[in-house]
């Protein structure tokens, strides 16, 4: 995708829906079966623009898994995020979270006008090379007219005439992200049509405020609570302090510095403030980038560049989710389209020239107030929202109308309190307006909860609120992926390993760190793409690549002067060979016992890797390639 995908999918929920339109009772959908097995298809063609002025149809691509006996005609109906997220490809990740809710009523998932089977919206401008401001001005001239009919308000009419259409007397929505902003504005437009809300990441009902002042301002406490207890002792005395820091030296002046690809190619990265920013909405969605930042602020900080580096070039496309969506049913434009037509929240005149809407979006930033935009300065806030990316459309609808109030139905929120793009102080202002609202913060976990987290607390919340029973709060267990030390500068500052004395055994002991980094990067890349990935690069130079049974180190550089190459196996015993200037030069044997033998220096080796050091050999909780792939794919599956 051109310059302009890395913004296409900056926020996860959009705006502005007002009451839609009743319509007419649709004749019952013909039903066919289709895959996944158990699941049943079906389109239903509603109009473009339902006030009749502009013609056309949409074809809404349906599928559902009907219930064995569903007396009360109630369907819960799955929505997914973005906006532009296609929802039929994840109908069986739907299932799946969904088990409690769906024993006696239907599951019913539609792509949403726009996306996937129904009628999806393409941009032949989002393909090429370009400026943001013209990638945007030539998508909507593209689109035509056609654009002011892609809103929340017509998804909403959609799904009434999806539920007319099925033969349902009510409906249960699910709504992940974006797809929360969907199911409150169903639920307002149509309150006696609802038997009840469940919002996973919740964006609030106006859709999320163009200068992200609420991710903002809660990322100091999404990083102290990273660190709560003793989790960054020998790390930093307080991770949200050092981020203030660092974020303070970037607004006065940008790094630069070399990482390294999968591939083990040099190339030169940069970072900002805004790119700061943009490490912190990664890791909602890969959480090893997460327990990687402490340790690399802290290093940034005493002039080691290159733990920071390195994760800002890890986070490219992650930190506006683009490359999350699940496939390429998917829609960028329908993402540009629902965004820049109805957010009330820009700083600008509707439809002024571009030149008088910059003006007027850099006069509103210096207008904001002390502290709104957390240890960030206001151009943060102007880059890293949708302004850059809707300052050049030109909108074809109306402005957006008030928000609804919500009715009075059961509501479940869950959200993350990892959460930067839905933070979970808004789903608790969401909550509060609807009486007898029922939240769940889940500690530890970033965005789509019922995707990422991986301990039982939200799906048990699925299980209690649908049998009617209180939601029970999350145990307060520590984050699965721990903040990682910051990484040595020099040999001689590692400590030798036990039993192994002088620099044969700091040797040792940085051939262990070594090991351990590149396995930790590979684990990240795994759940970053949701798949087995080529491999990563090494911090200071080299690569590792995924082999048959195992992880190639070539020439692999964690601290400096010190390069490892070999194979780490899955099974049986490893072999490395140490080289470098730093280090004591050889080959070492690891066995699958973690028993260390070896010469080094010119000297034989043997040591017992123990129980701490077993531990430490297993990043990220104990997770194998095979779980992180699956956790992935997960994240993906329910993003939005």
């Amino acid at each position: 995708m051109a310059v302009l995908r890395p913004l296409l999918l900056v926020l996860s929920g959009l705006a502005a829906a007002g009451a839609a339109t009743p319509v007419a009772a649709a004749a019952e959908l013909p039903w066919t079966a289709c895959k996944p097995a158990g699941f049943e298809c079906a389109d239903l063609d509603v109009p473009l623009d339902r006030s009749g002025r502009t013609p056309g149809t949409v074809s809404l691509s349906v599928t559902r898994a009907a219930a064995a006996a569903n007396p009360g005609r109630v369907a819960v109906v799955a929505l997914a995020g973005g906006p532009g997220q296609a929802a039929v490809p994840i109908a069986a990740d739907f299932a799946g979270v969904l088990g409690p809710a769906i024993a006696a009523r239907d599951l019913v998932v539609f792509d949403q006008r726009g996306t996937g089977g129904s009628d999806a919206l393409r941009c032949a401008a989002l393909d090429r090379a370009g400026s943001i401001v013209s990638l945007a001005s030539a998508c909507s001239r593209q689109l035509g007219p056609a654009r002011a009919f892609f809103r929340t308000s017509d998804s909403v009419a959609d799904l009434e005439a999806l539920r007319i259409a099925g033969g349902y007397e009510k409906l249960v929505l699910y709504g992940v992200s974006y797809g929360t902003k969907v199911a409150m504005s169903y639920a307002s437009a149509y309150p006696t049509r609802v038997e009840s809300l469940v919002l996973d990441s919740v964006v609030t009902p106006g859709g999320p405020d163009a200068f992200r002042r609420s991710s903002l301002t809660a990322v100091p406490r999404v990083l102290d609570e990273l660190c709560a207890g003793v989790l960054c002792r020998g790390i930093t005395a307080s991770a949200s302090r050092d981020l203030r820091t660092l974020a303070g030296r970037l607004r006065r002046q940008g790094v630069r510095g070399s990482v390294y690809s999968a591939s083990g190619r040099r190339s030169t990265a940069q970072l900002t403030e805004s790119g700061l920013f943009g490490i912190l909405l990664a890791g909602d969605l890969n959480p090893t980038l997460r327990a990687e930042l402490p340790g690399s602020l802290r290093a940034a900080l005493v002039g080691d560049l290159r733990p920071i580096l390195r994760l800002s070039a890890r986070s490219a496309g992650l930190e506006n989710a683009a490359g999350y969506q699940s496939s390429r049913a998917d829609s960028d434009a329908l993402f540009l389209d629902t965004t820049c037509e109805e957010n009330p929240t820009f700083p600008w005149t509707r439809g002024a020239p571009v030149a008088q809407k910059v003006r007027e979006a850099e006069r509103a930033a210096r207008a904001l107030s002390a502290g709104a935009t957390g240890p960030f300065s206001r151009v943060v806030a102007l880059r890293q929202g949708v302004l850059p990316l809707c300052v050049g459309w030109t909108t074809a609808s109306p402005p957006p109308l008030p928000d609804a109030p919500l009715p009075a139905v059961p509501l479940l929120a869950i959200n993350g309190r990892a959460d930067l793009r839905t933070p979970v102080e808004d789903a608790a202002a969401v909550a509060a307006r609807v009486p007898g609202a029922q939240l769940l913060a889940v500690p530890n976990v970033g965005h789509s909860v019922l995707g990422a987290d991986a301990t039982p607390c939200s799906r048990n919340a699925i299980a209690a609120f649908f049998s009617g029973q209180p939601v029970v709060p999350c145990s307060a267990a520590g984050p699965r992926f721990a903040p990682t030390p910051r990484p040595a500068t020099r040999l001689s500052r590692l400590s030798a390993y036990r039993g192994v004395p002088g620099r044969v055994g700091r040797t040792v002991e940085a051939l262990r760190l070594t090991v351990n980094d590149a396995q930790s990067q590979v684990l990240g890349e795994a759940l970053a793409q949701g798949r087995r990935p080529d491999g990563a690069g090494g911090l200071r130079s080299g690569h590792v690549r995924v082999v048959a049974g195992g992880l190639s180190l070539r020439a692999y550089e964690h601290i400096p002067g010190v390069t490892v190459s070999g194979t780490l196996r899955d099974a049986g015993t490893s072999t490395f060979r140490v080289r470098g200037a730093q280090a004591s030069r050889g080959t070492v044997r690891v066995s699958s016992s973690l028993a260390v033998t070896g010469t080094l220096g010119g000297r034989r080796v043997t040591a017992q890797f123990g129980r701490a050091a077993a531990a430490a050999a297993r990043p990220y909780g104990g997770l194998t390639l095979r779980q992180a792939i699956a956790r992935g794919r997960s994240i993906r599956a329910a993003i939005g």
